[in-house]
């Protein structure tokens, strides 16, 4: 059993006839354990999503100071992978929903939009954070208090004006990041617990689907030969930090075998020959520059924890046009680095 990983997975891909035996096999083997199921393996608390047990943590209390805690860390998180500039103060909300909606070009209201996001946001946080001061006073507040569903229109409002925003990258927006904060505040905290969990294995599949395209794109090519060890390690030490916290002791080691992987995968340099002709370098060239775009791309899904479908489809899509283009390249001669 592999954790972090997709039961059954084998090291090295078969022929089409054992790929499907083995995705048979595969999915026999999920069906039969239930979603969710908890077990102790190795010594660490593990729970089954979709193919993969993931490093499971035990939920804090279910209250409001819990509650406050966790949304202020998953704002940390939100504004750290998102597009600079929009982390406005929540006591300008005014300001940024006038600015908003007098913006006539479509490309300045879409930023405008993301900043209006970020005040809402944070006016939200204001909110819950007095209330929770209120709380530690001895006074009780109740769910239908009338702060408490303001803060929860506020996130709501948020969650639909994030799908406005892009990834810190520029790529597709994390709409899926802003409604975290929603359903934290909404749901009882060990049900968020179990939604980001689905989340995580959702990321895991996505990372290796990147990682088997990237070693199906350049399998059989001498000039990329060695690859495939690199792209398994990152992917590996990849879902690793996608499944830990960073306040799990581990994360020391574990964000550092993600970083080291990372750059011994991007610095990978293809092997030509010494008679190396102009189409085998520009296959080399646009290898690299496939490779670390795949780093990349399965970097930005670690850190957020969350698949990024648009992202990945385009990436995907990029490695079958190589693959159609320099399927048939000849080899050259004795091999030597590109560099």
């Amino acid at each position: 059993m592999l954790l972090g990983c997709r039961t059954g997975m084998l090291p090295r891909a078969p022929p089409a006839q054992g790929r499907r035996l083995a995705a048979d096999r595969r999915r026999a083997m999920e069906s039969a354990i239930p979603l969710g199921k908890k077990q102790i393996i190795d010594g660490q608390l593990r729970v089954y999503y979709y193919g993969y047990w993931i490093k499971a943590y035990e939920a804090p209390a279910d209250t409001l100071l819990a509650k406050k805690r966790l949304i202020e860390a998953l704002t940390r998180r939100l504004f750290n992978h998102v597009e600079h500039g929009i982390n406005v103060p929540g006591k300008r909300l005014d300001e940024a929903r006038l600015a908003f909606e007098s913006e006539t070009d479509p490309q300045r209201k879409r930023v405008k939009a993301a900043m209006l996001a970020g005040a809402i946001f944070n006016r939200a946080a204001d909110i819950f954070t007095k209330l929770v001061e209120i709380q530690e006073l001895g006074v009780t507040i109740e769910p239908d208090n009338a702060l408490m569903r303001e803060c929860g229109e506020h996130l709501l409002e948020a969650l639909t004006l994030g799908k406005m925003v892009l990834h810190r990258s520029g790529e597709e927006g994390l709409d899926e990041l802003w409604g975290e904060p929603f359903k934290a505040f909404s749901f009882p905290i060990e049900a968020f617990y179990n939604s980001r969990y689905v989340k995580i294995a959702q990321s895991m599949r996505a990372i290796d689907g990147i990682r088997d395209a990237m070693i199906a794109t350049f399998a059989g090519s001498p000039m990329f030969a060695g690859l495939d060890r690199l792209a398994r390690e990152f992917a590996h030490a990849a879902k690793i930090k996608c499944e830990t916290l960073r306040t799990d002791d581990d994360i020391f080691e574990v964000w550092t075998s993600f970083v080291v992987s990372a750059e011994k995968l991007a610095g990978f340099q293809p092997l030509l020959g010494a008679d190396a002709s102009p189409h085998e370098r520009e296959q080399a060239a646009r290898g690299v520059e496939l490779i670390v775009r795949g780093k990349n791309v399965i970097s930005y899904i670690t850190r957020a924890r969350v698949p990024m479908p648009k992202t990945t489809g385009e990436l995907l899509e990029r490695y079958e046009r190589y693959r159609a283009t320099y399927s048939a390249a000849p080899a050259s001669g004795p091999a030597r680095s590109v560099a």
